[in-house]
Order: structure tokens, then C-alpha cells, then sequence
């Protein structure tokens, strides 16, 4: 689906024009999914996170999670990039950051926190160094589902070489040290966090792309097959405008 944002050109970061060209959509098919798996292995090959296979694709078990949303990110009809968001909650929990990280996060959902958990975020390599702005309009998804989901925190497992991106566009804290992480033998990853409801209004000022509508965020979070109709966890979605 097309953004349903209408932010004023004059004040949004780069990446601006690419925004008009940008749809959003969830990977539903057996077609788009095999072009996000061999996406996602083009990605990671080329950044050295994991050895070549004769299968050229990567997926896992939380691909059919049923609190995951995989969305792929398209310029011209052309898949480019892609994320994949968990929402947790004290019911639902799968995901690979509890798995990794779940001494710091069970805690907190059993006190009823709700939280954003995106990962996967890929681009694919040629498409990058076309649109250097993909990340920006990646990292958009999560910060609408927060509002969507009214949650409580941003989480983002992350590389430890890819901290400052997120301290800049998310204003989040590490809250661990690094950790392996499965599937990536080359690297650790560390947790992030950002609360929120405390620093939404400051992103929303900075970047004024991540502003959505009650609209977009329905499209976007309540459409889909009978699976994530029937399966997705129950929450209560904000209608505020933002």
C-alpha cells in the first residue's frame, strides 16, 4: 500500500522524493516470499554474515510466527528492501530477540509491556547503493507499528557496528552487552531499546517521514490472510492521528 502520511516535503530528511515512489506491502505469496528469502541471503552474503549454500536463500522458523508481519519495502514495483516485526507481549513472545535476550525481556512481559521487536532488515545490495535513503524508509515500518500497537518499546536487536544508527533515528539505549547471535557466526549483536511514548514527539519532530495516519496504520496491520486474521495477538490499536 501506498503511505498514507502526508508530511510537507520541506521539512522530511533525505529521501524525501524517494517517499512518493515507496509502497509498503505484507509477504503473503509463495512468490514474494521466495523473493525476500534470496534477498535475504544476497544481503547477508555480501556483508559476510553468512557462508554461500546451494539453496541462496534464508529463512527461519518465525517467518510464519503468528505475532510476525514480514513486509517488504517497494520503489517502482521493485522489491528492495524488507523488515520483519514481531509484536510481544506476556502472550506472545516468539521471536529470536527472546530467545537471545530473554533473561532482560520475559521479565518485562510478564508485567504486561508491549513491544515493537523488528529484525531482518535487509536491503538488497544493487538496491542500495541506488537508494543510499532505503534505511530510513525501512526502519519507518516499526516506528508506525509502536503507534499502531501503542507500545511501550522499540526494540531493536542490532550488530554492534550499527548502534549510532539507531541512537540517531531512534534515540535508543543499549541494554546489554554483545551476545551471539543464531545464524550469524562472524558477529554479536546487542539489544536496543526505545521507550516509546517518552521519545516519539522528538522523532516525529527529526524525522518527519515517520508520521503516519489511523489509516495507513490499518492497512497496514489489519489486512491479510485468514491466518493473520485469526491468529495475530488481540491489541488495542491507537486512532490518533499523528
Amino acid at each position: 500500500m501506498k503511505s498514507g502520511a502526508e508530511p510537507q516535503t520541506a521539512l522530511l530528511p533525505r529521501g524525501a522524493a524517494l517517499f512518493e515512489r515507496v509502497d509498503y506491502r505484507l509477504i503473503e505469496t509463495p512468490e514474494d516470499e521466495d523473493r525476500l528469502h534470496l534477498m535475504r541471503y544476497r544481503a547477508y552474503l555480501q556483508a559476510g554474515l553468512i557462508p554461500p549454500s546451494e539453496s541462496r536463500r534464508v529463512t527461519d522458523r518465525f517467518d510464519d510466527a503468528p505475532n510476525v508481519w514480514n513486509f517488504g519495502v517497494y520503489v517502482d514495483d521493485e522489491l528492495c528492501s524488507s523488515v520483519r516485526i514481531h509484536v510481544l507481549t506476556s502472550e506472545w513472545r516468539m521471536s529470536y530477540t527472546t530467545e537471545v535476550f530473554g533473561d532482560v525481556l520475559h521479565p518485562r512481559l510478564d508485567r504486561g509491556e508491549v513491544f515493537v521487536d523488528p529484525c531482518r532488515f535487509v536491503a538488497d545490495p544493487e538496491m542500495q547503493q541506488r537508494f543510499p535513503e532505503l534505511p530510513y524508509l525501512t526502519v519507518r515500518l516499526p516506528f508506525v507499528a509502536c503507534e499502531h500497537f501503542n507500545a511501550d518499546v522499540g526494540l531493536s536487536m542490532v550488530r554492534t557496528d550499527h548502534q549510532a544508527f539507531y541512537r540517531r533515528v531512534f534515540l535508543s539505549e543499549t541494554l546489554t552487552e554483545p551476545r551471539s547471535f543464531p545464524g550469524w557466526p562472524t558477529k554479536k549483536a546487542v539489544l536496543m531499546a526505545s521507550d516509546y511514548p517518552k521519545v516519539r514527539e522528538k522523532i516525529l519532530t527529526r524525522f518527519p517521514i515517520m508520521r503516519s495516519s489511523a489509516f495507513e496504520r490499518r492497512m497496514l496491520f489489519q489486512r491479510g490472510s485468514v491466518r493473520t486474521a485469526t491468529s495475530r495477538p488481540v491489541l488495542v490499536a491507537s486512532t490518533a492521528q499523528a
